[in-house]
């Protein structure tokens, strides 16, 4: 059965962490998604700008979806966690859309590479981010 982006979204919809903090699937492709994220009031950090946590949480969530597409393409009872993460913060962001693309850049059967990219809306780079996945099987 082909799957659509609301098959993923679906899917998705009972991570209540990610719809708390406002990330929107936006776009999927072969390993591949972008998310976005509004900069709220609930993003902001003590200085006014969004908190490297909130921008984290945009990125490691774009890595998640992306990681675990090819299981739900294949209906596997699968799912990729996170084994390791690693993000560089290049510039702050104090309002607007924030959008984060993930692409596979290798692995295996059980293990996934994964760079992500944050911009704001002007298509500045905010952050990267590079996501280590380790496929388990779904209890």
């Amino acid at each position: 059965m082909a799957k659509t982006i609301d098959d993923v979204r679906a899917v998705f919809a009972a991570d209540k962490y990610l719809g708390m903090t406002g990330v929107v699937l936006d776009e999927i492709g072969e390993d591949s998604c972008r998310c976005s994220m509004e900069v709220a009031p609930i993003h902001m950090n003590a200085g006014g700008t969004a908190q490297g946590g909130a921008v984290y949480t945009l990125a490691d969530s774009a890595f998640a979806i992306a990681a675990n597409l090819g299981h739900i393409f294949r209906d596997e009872d699968l799912i990729t966690v996170s084994q390791s993460a690693s993000i560089s913060y290049l510039r702050a962001a104090a309002s607007g859309k924030l959008s984060a693309e993930a692409h596979k850049v290798g692995g295996g059967k059980k293990m996934s590479v994964y760079r992500m990219t944050v911009t704001d809306e002007e298509g500045r780079v905010v952050a990267t981010m590079t996501g280590n996945g380790y496929a388990v099987p779904r209890k």
